[in-house]
């Protein structure tokens, strides 16, 4: 296990490098409280997963991949390729009315972005009650 520790924090050292994000627990705590949907992580965690003392939870590898930007699983167990080269086909179709709507929730507190979620939810399950019609 304390190699599975070592190397966790080696991928999630090289993802931050790769992505020109410091490496500091402080750095990474801001950024990563600004996406993360559950209660705040302290920079005394992160520096755990930085320094290879603890693994972080799936939810939380999500997080951190999604910072970094790569899938999950790869930083979480091996591999490098980027999200960027496997683009999901919905971002393709997005015009940049779209994108910059994204920006603007990604960049929303887990509060407000929790809230939006949950409003196109019910516009959505509204919209599919009245097709059936």
């Amino acid at each position: 296990m304390k190699d599975e520790k070592a190397e966790f924090s080696a991928r999630l050292r090289a993802a931050l490098k790769d992505a020109h994000i410091e490496a500091s627990a402080s750095v990474l705590e801001k950024r990563f409280n600004a996406r993360y949907d559950g209660p705040s992580v302290t920079a005394q965690a992160i520096s755990g997963w930085l320094n290879g003392k603890t693994i972080p939870k799936q939810d939380k590898v999500r997080v951190l991949a999604a910072i970094v930007g790569m899938e999950p699983h790869e930083l979480q167990f091996g591999g490098r390729a980027r999200v960027g080269e496997g683009k999901a086909q919905w971002a393709e179709t997005m015009g940049p009315q779209e994108r910059a709507m994204v920006d603007a929730f990604l960049n929303l507190p887990a509060p407000q972005r929790k809230l939006v979620r949950e409003l196109i939810m019910a516009l959505s399950a509204q919209r599919s009650g009245s097709k059936g019609g």
